[in-house]
């Protein structure tokens, strides 16, 4: 059953998808019908799970569900499957975790893990720079370290 996210517990479990590209508007208004459907019927273990799923700049599908009706394994695979079909649907890739994100002037960049040292060394991006934490795993984590400084963040381990 749907929750707005704010009524869920701050340990509610989170996952994170980031798309290859920034969604078109067209293509963002029906992914985000599409995860308002799911998460009014995700189950596990035939039970509806207390959820919550958006798409947050363009480019973010967050899904979330209370962790005390602890998701199945089963529920979690049939949510990875919805993504996987949602972006065969249009045309993106939900699953590359070597795509890096960042947020400068209210705009979401992404550079590959491979090149960020570049993009630290030419200035691109400096420690200050906005980085999407797409492994925080707990609604608080994704309220509090979601989005954090590149100095505070695990990206620094690409610096080297």
């Amino acid at each position: 059953m749907r929750r707005d996210l704010i009524a869920l517990p701050e340990d509610s479990k989170v996952w994170i998808y980031q798309s290859d590209k920034k969604i078109a508007d067209q293509a963002s208004q029906d992914i985000k019908d599409a995860l308002y459907t799911f998460s009014m019927n995700w189950q596990s273990h035939g039970s509806e799970l207390d959820s919550y799923a958006h798409l947050f700049h363009h480019q973010f599908v967050v899904m979330v569900a209370d962790g005390s009706q602890l998701p199945s394994g089963c529920s979690i695979d049939s949510s990875v499957h919805f993504i996987s079909a949602l972006g065969e649907k249009h045309g993106i890739d939900f699953f590359n975790r070597m795509n890096f994100a960042y947020l400068i002037d209210d705009h979401v960049h992404t550079v590959k893990s491979s090149e960020l040292k570049a993009a630290y060394s030419n200035k691109i991006i400096n420690e200050e720079t906005l980085m999407f934490d797409n492994l925080v795993n707990i609604k608080s984590d994704f309220l509090e370290k979601w989005i954090v400084p590149l100095r505070d963040s695990w990206h620094t381990k690409f610096l080297d």
